[in-house]
């Protein structure tokens, strides 16, 4: 008798495809959009501001992340505490709702994607969002092996961005900068929507006179997030950014950098799996950013926000600030 493959794909991952196929998101949540609630953005316009799952379920990842980290402290195992959110699901629980609400967690969400819109805005680019209407890239199936599902995924949204007119993309999450620009072609004909990362328009502007002060000096230190500077390239991009900011002393690691950087612990749904070691390899990575002196770090992804948090946390270092890109810009943007 052949083997299902859903036995042979480890339970975390078949979380996130039972999510992103039933409720549209990777985390199963009913909390999207809230943070741009009263923010007036249009769902039309050719150009589409692409928020994506990771920052836009930013608190309900954490709070899940920290349940997951505690049951399995507990010597509960990974498959069990798995099977356990999803059986929650199924009854229209969601457990990182619920443990945030319990745990009275402080929210992340609002701020990098209402900062990001805000720094779009200070450099006079208004673009569309699609609110409850904004697909998921669905990512995580292409990478977890369901290229079926991942392909009619990519279908539907072609279908839903070219009935909208939609020409140009600005997207915050590396991962879905990278499948809209670079997977979407391969399942695709007439893919025809030109993607850019926040970080690239932020950085183009930049390059044509754009200028952002901050108040006081501070030292920051930056952690490449995997897919942006191995998949995507960005690299020099994020420096120059920091660089560029009047009141950034940039500290930048010595070594494990760039291309080369030592991955946070998160991303693929590794966190979910193997909590303890995603655990680890993100308190190694705080040691070695620290390790610049810097009092602020500086990152562009939402997984490495929530690891780079958690490292933090786990070495007690109280005048740490883990920050988004789009935060300490917003905090930089010249008032006009």
């Amino acid at each position: 008798m052949p083997i299902k493959r859903e036995r042979l794909v480890p339970e975390g991952l078949l979380l996130l495809r039972n999510n992103i196929l039933t409720k549209g998101n990777i985390f199963g949540s009913s909390a999207k959009a809230k943070w741009a609630s009263d923010l007036g953005l249009s769902s039309q316009g050719e150009t589409l501001f692409f928020a994506g799952c990771g920052y836009q379920f930013l608190d309900g990842a954490e709070a899940t992340l920290s349940a997951v980290r505690a049951l399995d402290k507990r010597g509960l195992a990974w498959e069990r505490t798995l099977g356990m959110t999803s059986f929650l699901n199924k009854l229209g629980i969601n457990l990182g709702e619920l443990y945030g609400k319990l745990t009275h967690r402080a929210r992340l969400s609002d701020n990098p994607l209402r900062n990001a819109v805000e720094v779009l805005q200070g450099m006079d680019i208004a673009p569309g969002y699609l609110a409850e209407e904004e697909p998921c890239c669905a990512a995580p199936l292409y990478y977890a092996g369901f290229q079926e599902e991942f392909g009619d995924r990519a279908v539907e949204t072609q279908r839903q961005l070219q009935a909208r007119g939609i020409k140009k993309v600005i997207s915050m999450v590396p991962s879905c900068t990278y499948t809209l620009r670079e997977l979407f072609p391969r399942f695709l004909t007439e893919w025809e929507v030109e993607v850019s990362h926040f970080l690239e328009v932020v950085w183009e502007r930049i390059q044509q006179g754009m200028q952002f002060r901050l108040p006081l000096e501070i030292t920051v230190t930056y952690h490449d997030p995997c897919v942006l500077s191995r998949n995507l390239g960005l690299i020099e991009e994020p420096r120059e950014i920091l660089r560029s900011i009047e009141g950034v002393d940039f500290a930048d690691v010595e070594r494990n950098k760039e291309e080369w950087s030592t991955c946070c612990g998160g991303g693929g749904g590794f966190e979910v799996i193997f909590p303890e070691v995603s655990h680890i390899l993100a308190v190694n990575r705080v040691k070695e950013l620290l390790a610049t002196g810097a009092s602020v770090i500086v990152t562009s992804c939402p997984g490495c926000l929530i690891q780079l948090r958690e490292g933090v946390k786990e070495l007690k270092e109280e005048g740490v600030q883990v920050m988004d890109m789009a935060q300490l810009l917003r905090n930089a943007l010249p008032e006009k």
